[in-house]
């Protein structure tokens, strides 16, 4: 089974302008992100950019990129874009790999794609991992997800979910470790997409309840596309880079896990 890798990468980040270009070990974010997805035994890996500065460094690392618009709202238009570009079929799979994960685990890239290709029924595919500390069960910024008995996404919210009744009925609750009789499970931001997905994403407007929850995914889902959801099995940790303080925590990670 084959599937593609396009890496989204913008320059202009609020909170941290240039990011794809910032140094890790001697190299640029985003050419670690490419060794990455190069790792997973993906058919191609792209970079789709709206910056001639990101293109010209790739390009020169011997990696393919596409120069897209600079006016998409969100990194799924662009995706589709991309995916225009590069001439992909319907039913060709395209794995969303974040331009800001450097430590992303080349075998949840595979998994997703398996996934996606074993489960005809659905459109998109991503994986979770369980949640262990309340604070993050709390936190607005922790995407949750629960699904059905046979792997397709119920809900992704911002929200506590699932609500543990009898655990918040208590007098006293441990604000710590989350409580085994809670499982909860964090989204982690990695999709397979079939490209038949992209081509209708492009055509709807904002659902609902993606206004209020601001939510990408929930967009397929309330138009009727089956999302599977399945859990990492990585031992490396998914950290994403949003400002230079998350670059200083992952530079002493690169040489552990790559």
């Amino acid at each position: 089974m084959s599937f593609h890798v396009i890496i989204p990468s913008r320059f202009a980040s609020t909170r941290f302008p240039g990011k794809p270009l910032a140094t890790i070990a001697g190299k640029a974010m985003v050419l670690h992100v490419i060794d990455r997805a190069r790792a997973s035994g993906a058919a191609s890996v792209t970079v789709a950019t709206d910056d001639q500065r990101i293109f010209d460094q790739v390009v020169a690392y011997g990696a393919s990129a596409v120069m897209t618009r600079a006016d998409h709202e969100s990194g799924t238009d662009r995706l589709h874009e991309a995916a225009q570009l590069l001439g992909l079929g319907p039913q060709d799979i395209v794995v969303n790999v974040q331009g800001d994960e450097p430590l992303i685990d080349p075998v949840l890239i595979k998994t997703v794609a398996d996934n996606l290709a074993a489960n005809q029924q659905c459109t998109v595919s991503t994986l979770c991992e369980r949640i262990i500390e309340m604070k993050d069960y709390i936190n607005g910024n922790v995407v949750k997800v629960v699904w059905n008995a046979v792997n397709e996404a119920l809900y992704f919210s911002r929200a506590a979910i699932p609500w543990g009744r009898e655990v918040f009925s208590q007098a006293e609750i441990d604000w710590g470790k989350m409580s085994p009789d809670l499982p909860a499970y964090r989204h982690l931001g990695i999709y397979g997409y079939r490209v038949v997905a992209l081509n209708a994403f492009v055509t709807w407007p904002m659902s609902p309840l993606e206004q209020i929850e601001k939510l990408e995914q929930l967009r397929f889902m309330g138009n009727g596309h089956k999302i599977h959801i399945a859990i990492s099995g990585s031992t490396i940790p998914s950290i994403g880079v949003d400002t230079p303080e998350d670059l200083e925590r992952v530079a002493p990670l690169m040489e552990r896990y790559l």
